[in-house]
């Protein structure tokens, strides 16, 4: 029986290849690195850079906006969610406790303790 998959995010404050908030499943784990399913392609990322978690989490993940954001309009300001399902990037308007994403459809609650 294989062990169940962990998985992991980029920290906020990482520049890489990788969409800030997004969950990704990990395929291998060293001391040193990680290595992500990331659109079915494996990747390796410093594990110092991530957020590893045993579970997939079920909430919206909290991101502040990056200096270097591209495709984020300014309306959003200066964060935004990533659905824990599909990794669709959405705004925050208020201080809603769940929302639903507007890409797969799906219910979550709204990670708010990240920031």
């Amino acid at each position: 029986m294989s062990e169940a998959p962990q998985w992991a995010r980029v920290r906020n404050d990482v520049n890489c290849r990788l969409r800030r908030g997004a969950w990704y499943e990990i395929l291998q784990l060293t001391d040193d690195e990680a290595v992500l399913d990331v659109n079915h392609r494996p990747v390796g990322v410093q594990r110092s850079s991530l957020q590893i978690l045993p579970t997939r989490p079920e909430r919206w993940s909290i991101v502040p906006r990056p200096s270097d954001a591209i495709d984020l309009p300014l309306s959003w300001g200066s964060t935004y969610g990533v659905c824990p399902k599909c990794g669709h990037r959405a705004s925050l308007k208020g201080q809603k406790t769940e929302m639903p994403c507007p890409r797969c459809g799906g219910v979550f609650l709204i990670g708010w303790e990240d920031l």
